[in-house]
């Protein structure tokens, strides 16, 4: 069976002693190298090509994101897990865009990153959801353009990005987005983004 193979990126060494000991516990998993600032991540990841990058947003030198970016050109075949003690509308979206396929609070590192590691290393996305979140809501009546804007801003485009994608206004996203978060009773992009990962609506 082969290993995955890891590389831990924080700028604090605590944290990273704290990972790998989660990850090493895992007999399928491999630490290969570890990273403090977001230039070590790109260099270690070119020498390394790891399966999957845990990677902490707030790096010196080169945030997260950044790495993030310059690390998938010079190893595209890695996967880039963020690990983050926020959890915004603004940040789910940047995550996406730079190419990460997921992240995990902090937080919930304990409980979750074995799972999370194992989930994008076969190349889908993992995002952390809080427990009352889990659970699969009922098929809901989204019309076929609903689905096409849930779509966009689950694979984190701006309503500026969704209306140009679509050739529609940017009130007429506005209305659809707010249809779509009635439908749900959710309040927020971050919660849209777990439904329609959760639902299949966002291709892995």
């Amino acid at each position: 069976m082969s290993r995955t193979r890891i590389l831990i990126a924080d700028d604090h060494e605590v944290v990273r002693k704290g990972v790998r000991s989660i990850l090493e516990s895992e007999p399928g998993l491999e630490v290969v190298a570890e990273a403090s600032n977001g230039r070590e991540v790109v260099e270690r990841a070119t020498a390394t090509k790891p399966d999957v990058v845990v990677l902490d947003i707030g790096m010196p030198e080169l945030n997260g994101l950044e790495a993030t970016r310059h690390l998938l050109k010079a190893s595209p075949k890695s996967e880039v897990l963020i690990l983050t003690v926020y959890e915004t509308e603004e940040l789910i979206r940047e995550v996406l865009r730079a190419g990460a396929r997921g992240y995990v609070l902090k937080s919930d590192a304990g409980r979750l990153l074995l799972s999370a590691v194992e989930t994008v290393s076969a190349h889908k996305p993992f995002f952390t959801s809080h427990p009352a979140a889990d659970q699969k809501q009922p098929a809901t009546p989204f019309t076929p353009r609903e689905r096409e804007v849930l779509q966009l801003l689950a694979e984190g485009r701006t309503n500026k990005e969704v209306a140009a994608v679509l050739g529609i206004g940017l009130k007429t996203v506005e209305t659809h987005r707010m249809n779509l978060m009635a439908k749900l009773g959710v309040h927020s992009v971050v919660e849209l983004v777990h439904y329609a990962i959760r639902n299949g609506i966002v291709a892995a």
